[in-house]
């Protein structure tokens, strides 16, 4: 797929070596949103340029293991809390310090956001609620179920937006279930269902409504 902008892939020190892969938009970012699954940059970064009235919006993906059991480790705090926990630490901090070094951009949370489809859509909502000082809005297509609202949700919370889609029930009541105790909580929620099912382009045309919807006054 043809895009305007750059698409830099490096790889890091975590786990043996880990790529991230950054899409840096043709005007300067104005926000950021990280994400997992970084192989999926580009298509969402093609996604952003085609759609109308977005803000310029850099995208950071760390990529994901080969290994799916150990993506779903990775991604869920509440399947294996210890990887979870080294994940964590280079989702949130490393892969920041390397954006913030590599592309000089460091936005306030107002402008940052933490993004995910499926499994990455648990490790976007726990990233999220376990640090909002850094992340103001929560982008969630699809969650999967290892990670549920098991505790009451404190305050500080990040706006959240979720979409689920009608022909895949199981993943559509696991957003439904978080978009619930969120507002119950006191937060800013979007709730949508499209027509579609598990992994169907809906998730990739979703992206633009979500990143205008957390950036755009």
């Amino acid at each position: 797929m043809s895009i305007a902008g750059e698409l830099v892939t490096e790889t890091l020190g975590y786990d043996a070596g880990r790529k991230v892969t950054a899409y840096v938009p043709p005007p300067e970012p104005e926000a950021v949103v990280f994400a997992g699954d970084g192989h999926l940059v580009p298509q969402w970064a093609a996604a952003l340029e085609a759609a109308a009235d977005v803000p310029p919006t850099m995208l950071v993906g760390a990529h994901r293991p080969a290994d799916e059991d150990v993506r779903l480790r990775e991604y869920s705090p509440d399947l294996d809390p210890e990887r979870f926990a080294r994940h964590e630490e280079f989702f949130v901090h490393d892969v920041r310090r390397w954006a913030r070094s590599r592309f000089g951009l460091a936005p306030p949370a107002a402008r940052t956001a933490v993004f995910g489809v499926s499994a990455g859509g648990e490790l976007a909502l726990a990233v999220g609620l376990r640090h909002p000082a850094l992340h103001g809005a929560v982008l969630c297509a699809s969650p999967g179920a290892g990670y549920r609202p098991s505790a009451p949700l404190l305050p500080p919370l990040p706006r959240a937006y979720f979409v689920a889609g009608t022909s895949e029930p199981f993943f559509r009541e696991n957003a439904r279930r978080w978009a619930a105790a969120l507002r119950d909580a006191g937060g800013d929620v979007v709730m949508t269902e499209r027509i579609g099912g598990h992994g169907d382009a809906f998730w990739q045309e979703e992206l633009p409504l979500m990143v205008k919807w957390a950036f755009t006054p």
